[in-house]
Formats: C-alpha cells, sequence, structure tokens
C-alpha cells in the first residue's frame, strides 16, 4: 500500500496514472458509511455491501419505523456473520426537520411563476396550490424575501425533483410562495428547508428520544448522528441522555452540521461532539453554492488537528440511478480524501439507490487512489506544529509511532489499546500504512455480573481513517511485565498475514504498553 506511495507535489509521469491498481485487503483506509433502506437491506446485498468496503450501516429515522429498522439490522448481523467484516451501527435522529405531508401520495407539479401557500393546516389536502407543513411556527420565523426549499429526498440538487420558493407574504399562520422553478414532487413526504432562519424546535424532537431509548438501547447503537446540531448545548443534553441509558453510555456521538447556526458554533461544537458529519445537503442551500467548498475545507482541517473523525456527506448522488459516478463526483470524494476526511457518508445512493454495493466499491476505489498521492509528510508536520510542546506522553509515543513506521516503510502498525484512544491518536497523524487496533477487552463488574468490555471500542474504530480493529483473547493480557508480550502479537501478526497486509521480511511497528511504560518498537519477521 505504501510502496506505491506518489505525491502530486513531485513530478509525475502521466503513463504511470494508467498502471492498474495493486488489489489489497483493505479496499481503502478511508471508510464508508452507508445508509440501509429499500435497496439495500436483503442479507445478500448487504453482504456485497460489507464485502465492498462499508464499514459502518446508518439507520435514518426519518422515514420507516422501528420494526423495518430492526429487521435490516437483523440482517446486517447475518451478513456481518457470514462474511466475517465488522460493521458499527449508527442512529441518525431526525431532529427538527421539517416536512410537507402529502398524504394522498399523488405526485405534485409546480410551475415556474406560480403562487403556493405553506399551511400548518394538516387537515387541507397536499396540491400544486397548498402544501401543508408539520409546524406551525414557520410564519413568525420567515420574512418577505427569504427562501424555502421543498425537495424530494432533501434536495438531491436536481432542479425537477426540488422546487425554490420565494416567500411572497406572510397572512396569519401561512406564507405563501412564488415558485423560482417547475418541479414534481412525488412521494408521501418532501423536506422543506428554509434558508438561513432560526427554527424553533429542540434539536432532539420528543420522537428521537422515544427511538433512543428503546431501539437504540436494544441494539447498543456504537454512533449516534445529532441532525441540525446548532449549539454545543445540543450535544451536552444528549450526553446527559445517553448516560442515562446505561448501554448507551458509550455511544459516540457524531454532531451533524447542517445549517449557518451549526457552521457559526461549529468551534464548541466540535469540542463536545466525538466526531463531525458535514451534511453538504442542507448546508448547500443553507449556504451560497461558492463557499460549501470552504466550509469544508476549514472544518475538516479543524476535525483533523483535533483528532476527531470528519465525515462528508452527499458525494455522488448521480449513482442512485447510474452505475458510474459524474466526473465531478469522482474528482470530489477524492479531494474530500486530500482534505483530510475519515470517512463517506452514502444516502440516497445506497438507501433506494439502483447499485448500492457498486456505489461502495466505486467510492473505495477513489479513496484509494487518492490516498496514494496524500501527502503525509507535509500533514505530519502540520499536525506536530499544532499540537505543540510539550506534547502529552500518549501524543508522543502516537507520532512516534507513525514517523518510526514510515522511516522504516513498515507494512503496517500494530497498537495494543483498550481504550481505543491510543490507536485513534496513531490515526490522527495519518500514516499511509494500515493501524491494526487490537482491543483488549477489559473486565467490568457491577457486583452482579462480570461482563467484558472492548467490543464497543473496537467497533468505534471503524469510522476513523486507517483504523482496522481486532478483538484480542481476553486471557492474553495486553499489559505485559515482560518486554515480550508474544501471545497476543502473534494473534495480531497472523491476522495481518491473514488479510495480506504482512507478508515475510516485512517490518512492522508495534505500540504497547509494558508495565506503565508506552513502548514503540519495530520488528522484522523472518520467512
Amino acid at each position: 500500500m505504501h510502496s506505491s506511495h506518489l505525491l502530486l507535489e513531485e513530478p509525475i509521469r502521466m503513463a504511470s496514472i494508467l498502471e492498474p491498481s495493486k488489489s489489497s485487503f483493505f479496499p481503502a483506509l478511508t471508510k464508508i458509511v452507508g445508509t440501509l433502506g429499500p435497496k439495500s437491506r436483503s442479507v445478500e446485498t448487504l453482504s456485497g455491501c460489507l464485502k465492498s468496503g462499508m464499514s459502518v450501516a446508518r439507520f435514518d429515522f426519518s422515514w420507516g419505523d422501528a420494526e423495518y429498522h430492526q429487521e435490516t439490522l437483523d440482517n446486517l448481523k447475518i451478513a456481518v456473520k457470514s462474511t466475517k467484516k465488522l460493521c458499527a451501527v449508527m442512529l441518525d435522529t431526525v431532529g427538527p426537520e421539517l416536512q410537507v405531508i402529502n398524504k394522498s401520495e399523488k405526485a405534485i407539479t409546480l410551475k415556474a411563476d406560480g403562487l403556493v401557500t405553506l399551511t400548518p393546516n394538516q387537515d387541507q389536502e397536499a396540491s400544486s396550490e397548498v402544501l401543508p407543513i408539520n409546524f406551525n411556527g414557520l410564519a413568525k420565523a420567515v420574512k418577505k424575501g427569504d427562501t424555502i426549499f421543498v425537495g424530494q429526498y432533501l434536495f438531491t440538487g436536481s432542479e425537477t425533483t426540488s422546487v425554490w420558493l420565494e416567500v411572497d407574504e406572510v397572512k396569519g399562520d401561512d406564507v405563501i410562495c412564488l415558485s423560482r422553478n417547475a418541479a414534481t414532487l412525488a412521494g408521501s413526504l418532501f423536506t422543506l428547508h428554509a434558508s438561513q432562519v432560526h427554527i424553533d424546535l429542540p434539536t432532539l424532537t420528543e420522537k428521537d428520544k422515544e427511538v433512543i431509548s428503546t431501539w437504540g438501547v436494544q441494539n447498543k447503537i456504537d454512533f449516534l448522528s445529532l441532525s441540525y446540531c446548532r449549539h454545543a448545548e445540543d450535544v451536552r443534553q444528549t450526553r446527559e441522555m445517553l448516560k442515562k441509558l446505561g448501554d448507551l453510555s458509550q455511544t459516540q456521538i457524531f454532531a451533524k452540521i447542517e445549517n449557518v447556526e451549526g457552521l457559526t458554533h461549529f468551534d464548541e461544537i466540535l469540542q463536545e461532539a466525538d466526531g463531525i458529519i458535514l451534511s453538504r445537503g442542507n448546508l448547500g442551500i443553507d449556504l451560497p453554492p461558492e463557499k460549501v467548498f470552504l466550509f469544508q475545507k476549514a472544518a475538516l482541517y479543524k476535525c483533523n488537528m483535533a483528532g476527531k473523525p470528519a465525515v462528508l456527506t452527499r458525494v455522488v448522488d448521480s449513482m442512485t440511478d447510474n452505475l458510474r459516478p459524474t466526473r465531478a463526483e469522482a474528482t470530489d470524494v477524492a479531494n474530500a480524501v486530500l482534505d483530510g476526511s475519515d470517512a463517506i457518508l452514502l444516502g440516497a445512493e445506497t438507501l433506494r439507490g439502483l447499485y448500492p454495493v457498486e456505489t461502495i466499491s466505486t467510492v473505495g476505489r477513489i479513496c484509494a487512489e487518492a490516498e496514494k498521492v496524500f501527502n503525509q509528510d507535509l500533514y505530519f508536520k502540520k499536525t506536530v506544529k499544532y499540537v505543540g510542546e510539550p506534547m502529552s506522553h500518549l501524543e508522543s509515543i502516537a507520532s512516534s509511532a507513525v514517523r518510526a513506521a514510515i522511516k522504516v516503510k513498515a507494512s503496517v502498525i500494530i497498537c495494543f489499546t483498550s481504550s481505543g484512544r491510543a490507536a485513534r491518536l496513531i490515526a490522527k497523524y495519518r500514516p499511509t500504512m494500515p493501524v491494526i487496533s487490537v482491543v483488549i477487552p477489559r473486565v467490568k463488574t457491577n457486583q452482579l455480573k462480570w461482563s467484558f468490555s472492548g467490543a464497543f471500542e473496537a467497533r468505534q474504530s471503524l469510522i476513523v481513517r486507517g483504523l482496522f480493529p481486532m478483538l484480542a483473547d481476553p486471557r492474553h493480557p495486553a499489559e505485559s511485565t515482560s518486554a515480550t508480550n508474544e501471545s497476543v502479537l502473534k494473534v495480531a501478526l497472523d491476522h495481518g498475514k491473514q488479510a495480506g497486509v504482512i507478508k515475510s521480511h516485512d517490518r512492522v511497528v508495534v505500540c504497547q504498553k509494558v508495565g506503565d511504560a508506552s513502548v514503540v518498537k519495530i520488528i522484522e519477521l523472518e520467512d
């Protein structure tokens, strides 16, 4: 993986671009989050998704009930067993999402320059003149000239499935708008987005709380994607709630930034959250199009320096209906990797798209190509400079492990960890080789029963770029008083050999605790 590392900053022989890529056990270091739904819930399709490189499954509660999602998750568990590929579970909340209710489900056609009324009166039938909505405070929140988007499957950017409205007048609780384009809305539910307008609804709705405390607890979710996160306080309140839910006290909260309010409070949100999802679908209509790239690059840089995973959405929309992405989309995926994204989140492409498995493998291949030219040296220097001196003990060990691995051209870094923190810190320095994070289970008791921790920590590294977890046998200790910790190390090396990332005569960098000291060692493998 590391041997074919090129740099865009150095002259590339153009013909070399056409050389076939070497296949690798890990499709890419960058992770892929797939949203599961109608087109991706059979065991067969899910097995294909896992083999193609999906490592996190997202369950979006904006649609579908708990029972539907449970069936999908049960199928995923069968696919995980049969493919032997780990997969984490992410629950995506609905949040203060405004929706147009179309009970009859008949397609609605809107004409350009026509007038349409948005009303909170849900008894009215949806038509090209009237759109009933699920929020009665819209008239108080908007004013003449404001922009409102109504979109099927949330503004794919396609002008035929989403409509751009301009507020013409506010009449009591109704908002009368002028349609800027012609569009046909089909389906029972459309999302409504008022651009740069504060919507006075809680970030965690009552429905969200109910889903988390029932479905979330039952399935011990690894990640909670907090939709429409607008303030750090949103994350704090959600964490308080999770702490009271026993098993979910370890669930990581990923703040989804999807409007100007979230953008304005980004720094405080980043401090509180475990990771960030840059939801470009909504952001792309809340911000002027020419500003989106700037937010993306700035936000990814901040996440990278904080060592927190950053996930990017809306990359290959056209693959919902097509086998190949557009050139712009393929370039966009590669740029996301070069900008420092940890994971790419696929929405409609896997949820209702015709080619979920092909989409995952295409995105994985683009990511792998971009990783080959990622300037790790420059990135490493930037990160070390940002962290400053004196470095913390762990930070110093992590950066030394990456530096050593690059200098000796190691094929992998093996890190022993129980909380997962050491492995995440190594990944923060973006080594060019995979990091096998060996999670050592810890035994805990609540006086009534014994239990092992470790499964959560292992699955949560499935969203971090370059981290590949394996659970160690709890009978082999990670911390060893002797300097050789052969048993666990041997298991990890065998795992690497089976995976095809370690061959004889390779060098491997190992990061482990010996007694109270942290040690980085380089081992050269025999035949």
